[in-house]
């Protein structure tokens, strides 16, 4: 290297050291961070799923919501389409909230507007920080607000009264399938504890998977989440298959 050159590089060394040390940046936030957070409960825990429903690749990190927020995960979201998904409500007499996990997501461009239009029958509402904890290294967020979507009959408070599962919106085996491969995705206990803290399982339980006798032909993983809701999800003996299930539930009616 010729001296000019040396000089040259050891004069770039000097500045750019020099503003490394002038510069202190602990503590301080990138432009643009989310103000804005999502928890969600049930197929949202689903990164495809979730991806489907926002519009884009959107990560998440896994948390759990404190029994003090006042809920119960439960079967009492009637989809338009036939089925009841899950949803929130406050516990009935004699009963206790839960604790409820999921996955936290932020809202891209801070505009919650646009995924309110995605929840229609649900009302949206703020979890304190306080009642929200990581499940993994990944910690939740030190700044923006968490919200959380319930479905609702107007004029009645955030998840009450809601109906139960019956014959003609019965459990979507399916739909479970989305929720427990979610819960699946931050390991077995993640997704035991998505059955544990779950209350309202039904006899309504239709097994509508595509190929219904041989779940493991499309889906890696129907034997893991068949385990894991034999060992603990009421009423899994009572789910049927599609032509089981007209003669058993809809026909017997």
């Amino acid at each position: 290297m010729s001296a000019t050159r040396l000089l040259i590089a050891t004069l770039l060394l000097a500045i750019t050291s020099g503003a490394a040390f002038a510069a202190d940046y602990w503590g301080r936030m990138l432009p643009g961070q989310p103000t804005d957070f999502i928890f969600g409960y049930g197929s949202l825990i689903n990164t495809a799923s979730r991806n489907a429903t926002v519009g884009h690749p959107t990560p998440a990190i896994p948390v759990r919501v404190s029994a003090a927020f006042g809920y119960v995960r439960t079967w009492d979201d009637r989809a338009s389409t036939g089925f009841t998904a899950l949803g929130l409500t406050p516990p009935g007499p004699g009963e206790h909230a839960m604790t409820i996990n999921g996955v936290l997501f932020p809202v891209e461009g801070n505009d919650l507007r646009t995924f309110d239009a995605h929840e229609p029958g649900y009302i949206r509402i703020e979890v304190p920080r306080d009642d929200i904890e990581a499940v993994s290294w990944q910690r939740p967020p030190l700044q923006g607000r968490i919200w959380v979507y319930i479905p609702e009959i107007p004029g009645k408070p955030p998840g009450m009264d809601l109906p139960q599962p019956n014959a003609s919106f019965p459990l979507l085996q399916s739909y479970i399938d989305v929720v427990m491969e979610g819960g699946l995705e931050y390991g077995s206990g993640f997704a035991k504890e998505i059955l544990e803290t779950t209350a309202g399982w039904s006899r309504y339980w239709l097994n509508d998977r595509e190929l219904g006798r041989r779940p493991w032909a499309l889906d890696k993983n129907s034997s893991v989440v068949d385990g894991l809701l034999a060992a603990f999800a009421p009423h899994f003996s009572d789910r049927l298959f599609p032509e089981q299930y007209v003669v058993e539930r809809l026909l017997a009616k």
